[in-house]
């Protein structure tokens, strides 16, 4: 039985999502240093140099190597601009399931870049890779992963009370840990049907031909 996902690149219309390289780095940085991404992620605070050299070089293609999951770059198709990550993580090899993260750079925020690279990530899973399903997890005050999760077709299943730990920024300007709680979504196969068609309809992006 497969046990790792294919080492791929993914094309939309307008992104394409592929391995991190090198060249990623300054704009990661950037990225992971965001408030926002600060708030809602367990990333490192701050987001160093060191820490994005060894994401990019050891622990992203880790993630495939060791069969937990996979990460890709979204990147636009016309700029190669980074414009936020894809993740997939906690791979249930035998019931063919995985959960999904993301995150999107201050700058592409509002343009759909998070939805579109979910819905691309979930049609190559479902039909490439025959998985069964897909998992999301939101913190409860996370309106913005919330949208995502409902744009791409997700069904929200119910809460994992006090789960995460997120972060929030004091008056004089640090970082506190803060409880909060999960909102767990999932994505089927049968949940894509006409999804990427209403979206394609409204401006939103095209449809996904091109697989690389």
């Amino acid at each position: 039985m497969t046990t790792t996902f294919p080492d791929v690149s993914i094309s939309t219309e307008r992104l394409v999502l592929r391995p991190f390289e090198a060249a990623d780095i300054p704009a990661h940085i950037e990225m992971m240093n965001d408030e926002p991404v600060i708030a809602w992620t367990s990333t490192p605070h701050p987001y160093t140099t060191r820490d994005a050299e060894e994401w990019v070089s050891r622990l992203a293609p880790a993630e495939r190597t060791e069969g937990r999951g996979l990460v890709l770059a979204v990147t636009e198709f016309l700029t190669q601009r980074l414009v936020g990550l894809a993740r997939l993580q906690n791979t249930n090899w035998r019931t063919r399931a995985t959960e999904i993260s993301y995150i999107t750079a201050p700058w592409a925020r509002g343009e759909g870049y998070a939805t579109e690279s979910v819905l691309a990530v979930a049609q190559w899973l479902f039909r490439d890779q025959t998985f069964e399903r897909i998992e999301l997890r939101t913190a409860a005050d996370n309106t913005a992963a919330q949208q995502v999760a409902q744009k791409a077709g997700c069904i929200s299943e119910g809460v994992l009370r006090n789960a995460w730990i997120a972060r929030t920024q004091t008056e004089a300007g640090g970082w506190i840990d803060i409880r909060t709680d999960l909102i767990v979504w999932s994505l089927l196969p049968e949940d894509l049907e006409g999804v990427a068609e209403h979206m394609a309809d409204a401006g939103g992006y095209g449809s996904f031909t091109d697989w690389n």
